[in-house]
């Protein structure tokens, strides 16, 4: 077998920058929800503090890009839909998250391909998680 053929394709994980590029997007998120109004309604969905939320997310997006399934080995499957039911998730929820990562990966200077090839893929997860009409 070759080099070539004996190579994998890097994952999404990897071609962020692995665990401290995630939890640097988790925490520019977080950041900018807290900070900037335009996401205030996303926020108020939020507990007060966001620790737990940071480091969930970070541990769920380690595996979710192919990286170590952290949240997994913590806490077992993630069953995300399950666990989102109990708050309103609308059109206008799902897009106030996608606007909120996708300007956490653009502060971050993902590139161009990479930061295109996560905001479909979130949008495409944000949508299952809709649970309110329009």
């Amino acid at each position: 077998m070759s080099d070539s053929e004996n190579k994998t394709s890097p994952t999404l994980f990897d071609e962020i920058g692995g665990y401290d590029k995630i939890k640097e997007l988790v925490d520019q998120f977080y950041d900018l929800m807290e900070l900037d109004s335009a996401f205030s309604e996303l926020r108020k969905l939020h507990p007060n503090q966001l620790d737990s939320s940071r480091e969930k997310l970070t541990m769920f997006l380690s595996g979710w890009t192919g990286g170590p399934n952290l949240y997994i080995e913590k806490y077992g499957h993630p069953k995300l839909r399950a666990r989102h039911l109990p708050f309103p998730i609308n059109l206008a929820m799902r897009d106030q998250w996608l606007q909120c990562m996708g300007q956490a990966m653009y502060d971050m200077q993902l590139p161009e391909a990479l930061w295109e090839r996560l905001l479909k893929a979130f949008l495409d997860t944000a949508d299952w998680m809709r649970n309110q009409p329009n």
